[in-house]
């Protein structure tokens, strides 16, 4: 028997990274999640942990883009030719390997076959497999540059389309980009960057008691997975169902004039391009209120979640060598009025 993923309440420190995480979880359309920082905090074991917490997802059964049963079958090449009965799966979770080629990707059609039989015949790629999940891309500041095109494309659209001579096809591509990367070894293409919804900084903990306890948790859960894994089982059930909870309440959750104004003048005064900046700094906040079981948006929950959906957006400032953490940090203090 495999051993658990290693439970997401066990995870000792990295508030930030865990805030963004669940708020992607509860709403999607963020935008997904960058994390960047040190080698060795905790970043592509807190994306496993979290997809392990959530609920599974009712799917078609033998459907290869785990299309959901409510979802348009015309959609899909595999639900358009008639579906079946529905089964329980968990949320996927694919990791998109730095050597991956474009077919293992995206996909491939069987040109043999469809050139002798004149079937269409697909093989689906790793875009695929993460529909309705999470895609997660571990130094992702290293990807190659067709790779990042191709992502761009089926970010925006939510559909993967796979062409070969002459030949195309069309399949659903919805999943919540995950990315991870030290900033040592390069910086990010801004049009990729640009799609993330959230960006988080983590660091190596530099006080004692963390990281003792970061060992003692990561010692007990090697040397006895199943066991640690038991003991945080009621912790995890918790969190599950406040995520189940946030979900349900979001859509009723209230963004006030006055916070949409507070979100715009922020974002002025730190030069954002575009409305994207208000957009995801709105949706995020409201996922936090839902979390935590507000039914309105308050200027708190802006302070919040100003660094992780701003921080990747700003300009770059010759004349201000202050980090961009430090400029929302002092631009959200200048602004935003103490909750």
């Amino acid at each position: 028997m495999s051993v658990p993923p290693f439970p997401f309440t066990a995870i000792v420190a990295q508030e930030e990274m865990k805030r963004a995480l669940l708020i992607a979880a509860v709403d999607p359309s963020v935008g997904g999640v960058l994390v960047f920082g040190d080698r060795g905090t905790g970043k592509s074991t807190a994306v496993r942990a979290l997809a392990a917490l959530l609920p599974r997802i009712r799917a078609v059964a033998g459907c290869p883009y785990s299309c959901s049963p409510e979802s348009p079958a015309q959609a899909c090449p595999h639900c358009s030719q008639g579906r079946g009965k529905s089964h329980q799966i968990p949320v996927p979770v694919v990791d998109l390997p730095l050597g991956a080629t474009e077919d293992r990707v995206v996909g491939a059609l069987d040109l043999e076959r469809a050139l002798t039989k004149g079937e269409k015949a697909f093989e689906p790629g790793l875009l695929a497999r993460a529909n309705r999940g999470f895609l997660y891309i571990d130094e992702v500041n290293l990807l190659e540059d067709h790779l990042v095109d191709l992502l761009l494309d089926v970010a925006a659209s939510g559909v993967n389309t796979v062409e070969r001579e002459g030949l195309s096809l069309r399949h659903p591509a919805r999943f919540v980009l995950v990315g991870s990367g030290n900033p040592e070894e390069g910086e990010l293409r801004p049009q990729l960057l640009d799609r993330f919804g959230l960006a988080c900084e983590v660091a190596t903990p530099t006080d004692i008691a963390t990281r003792i306890e970061v060992v003692r948790r990561r010692d007990a859960y090697e040397r006895d997975g199943e066991a640690f894994c038991a003991a945080q089982a009621k912790a995890e059930k918790a969190l599950q169902k406040t995520i189940l909870s946030a979900r349900e309440r979001l859509g009723g959750v209230g963004v006030p004039d006055a916070v949409l104004e507070s979100a715009a003048r922020l974002c002025l005064a730190l030069g954002t391009d575009g409305l994207r900046g208000e957009l995801t700094l709105m949706r995020t906040a409201r996922a936090l209120a839902a979390l935590e079981g507000a039914d309105v948006v308050s200027v708190a929950h802006l302070r919040q979640v100003a660094p992780s959906a701003l921080r990747h957006r700003l300009r770059r400032n010759p004349l201000d060598e202050s980090g961009s953490t430090a400029r929302v940090a002092r631009a959200v203090a200048e602004v935003l009025e103490p909750a």
